[in-house]
C-alpha cells in the first residue's frame, strides 16, 4: 500500500468514527427509575445518562401512585407503564397499573391513565413484544391479568386473566401462589408465568390479536420444591431459559422447544453464592450480556451480582460474585449496547454503574453512585 493510499485509508476511517460518535452523542439516553414509596420518594424518577462521562443526571421527578416499583416500556418507546402498590380509585380493591407518554424529544413522562391490578401486591409488568398487551403479576392474589392498550398508549379492562392455586414446602413463603414474572418468546407466540408459591412455571400460547392465553399440551413445568422461581431470561439465541430461583439462591437452565413453547430441565438448582457463605439470601433479578457469553443474577443478603459464563450448550458455570457497594439489589439492567450495567440498590438508595469486561464478564464500578430513595426498577430508552 503507498502512502496515499494509507493517509486516505487513515482518513475515511477517521471520519467514520467522527460520525459514528457525533450520531452517539446526538441520541439522548434515558433511565427510567421505579421507587417504594419510602423515604421521601417522589415516585418514578427520569434520568440522562452521558456515556462518555458515564454519569446520570436527573431532569424529572413524576409524583405517582403508591410505590411504582416494576416498570416497562413499549416497543415503539412512546410508553412507560408501572404496576403500583397504590390503588386506582377509591373503591378498588388491591393495587394499580399506569401508563404514560413519552416525550421523544425529552424523555419526560406525561401521565395518561390509571387501572386496577385487578389483585393485590403487583409485582410485574410486561408487555408483548406487539405492544399491544401488558401483563401484571399480583404476587399477594397470586393471578394474571391481561389489559389491552390502545394506540394512544391508554390501559383498556382486562382480555384476560389466569387464578392460580396450589402451594408449596416452604410454610413462610408459598402458602399460596405468589405471581412473580411473565416473559415472552422471542416470536410473540409464547408467554412463561412464574409462580414463586407453588413452584411452577405456567407456559401459554398467546393470541396477538385477541390478548387470550391457550395453555400448552405441557402445560406447567416443575421445578425442585422450594426453590421459589422468580424471573426468567431468554439466552439472545432463544434456544435456553434461565431461571432465577429466589429461596434456593440458585439457576435453573432450561432447554427451549422453539416449536411447542416445551421447557426441559438442563441444570438443576446450580448455586450462586460462595461455597462457605450461609447467611440469608434472596435471588432477584436475572439477565444475560447482550452476546450470551455471560450470565447475572442479584442477590438480596449477600448483596451482590453473580457471574456465570455460559458455554456454547447453554450451560453454565459459576465465576464469581461483584458486591454491589450497598444493599438489597432488587433489580439491575444491561443497557443495549452491551458496555455498562446499572443496579438498584434499595436498601442503600443507590443507582450504582458497573463497566462490563466483555472477555471475562467482570464488573468495575464507575462514575458516583446515584442517590435516590428506595430504587426497585430501571428500564432505559434511546431517543432519536
Amino acid at each position: 500500500m503507498s502512502k496515499y493510499d494509507m493517509k486516505l485509508a487513515f482518513f475515511t476511517l477517521f471520519i467514520a468514527l467522527s460520525a459514528y460518535n457525533a450520531d452517539a452523542q446526538s441520541k439522548k439516553e434515558i433511565l427510567y427509575a421505579g421507587t417504594y414509596s419510602v423515604r421521601g420518594s417522589e415516585g418514578i424518577y427520569v434520568y440522562q445518562f452521558d456515556r462518555a462521562k458515564r454519569t446520570l443526571k436527573k431532569i424529572q421527578t413524576v409524583p405517582s401512585l403508591e410505590s411504582p416499583t416494576y416498570l416497562t416500556l413499549s416497543p415503539s418507546g412512546k410508553f412507560l407503564y408501572a404496576v403500583n402498590r397504590g390503588k386506582a380509585n377509591i373503591s378498588d380493591n388491591g393495587g394499580s397499573v399506569s401508563a404514560y407518554a413519552i416525550d421523544r424529544k425529552t424523555g419526560f413522562l406525561s401521565g395518561l391513565n390509571h387501572r386496577s391490578s385487578y389483585g393485590d401486591m403487583p409485582c410485574y409488568i410486561s408487555l408483548d413484544r406487539s405492544g399491544k398487551f401488558a401483563f401484571i403479576c399480583n404476587y399477594a392474589k397470586g393471578n394474571l391479568v391481561v389489559l389491552p392498550i390502545f394506540e394512544d398508549g391508554l390501559l383498556g379492562i382486562p382480555a384476560d386473566a389466569k387464578k392460580y392455586s396450589g402451594s408449596s414446602i416452604n410454610s413462610t413463603r408459598q402458602e399460596e401462589p405468589h405471581v412473580h414474572s411473565a416473559t415472552f418468546s422471542a416470536d410473540n407466540r409464547f408467554v412463561y408465568v412464574c409462580d414463586l408459591g407453588t413452584d411452577k412455571i405456567y407456559v401459554y400460547e398467546f393470541s396477538a390479536d385477541s390478548g387470550k392465553l391457550t395453555p400448552t399440551p405441557l402445560s406447567e413445568v416443575n421445578v425442585n420444591p422450594g426453590s421459589g422461581p422468580r424471573h426468567l431470561t431468554f439466552h439472545p439465541n432463544g434456544n435456553y431459559a434461565y431461571l432465577a430461583e429466589e429461596l434456593t439462591s440458585s439457576v435453573c437452565v432450561f432447554q427451549v422447544n422453539k416449536m411447542t413453547g416445551d421447557l426441559t430441565v438442563m441444570q438443576d438448582t446450580v448455586r450462586a453464592l460462595p461455597s462457605d457463605y450461609s447467611g440469608p439470601n434472596a435471588s432477584a433479578d436475572i439477565h444475560t450480556d447482550i452476546k450470551g457469553n455471560f450470565l447475572y443474577m442479584s442477590n438480596r443478603g449477600h448483596n451482590s451480582i453473580s457471574i456465570f459464563s455460559i458455554a456454547p450448550d447453554g450451560r453454565v458455570v459459576l465465576v464469581g460474585q461483584q458486591l454491589v457497594d450497598g444493599k438489597t439489589p432488587r433489580n439491575f439492567l444491561i443497557e443495549s449496547k452491551g458496555e455498562f450495567m446499572f443496579v438498584a440498590n434499595q436498601d442503600t438508595d443507590t443507582i450504582i454503574t458497573y463497566k462490563i469486561n466483555p472477555k471475562t464478564g467482570a464488573l468495575t464500578a464507575v462514575g458516583k453512585p446515584v442517590a435516590i430513595p428506595s430504587p426497585a426498577c430501571l428500564k432505559m430508552s434511546t431517543l432519536p
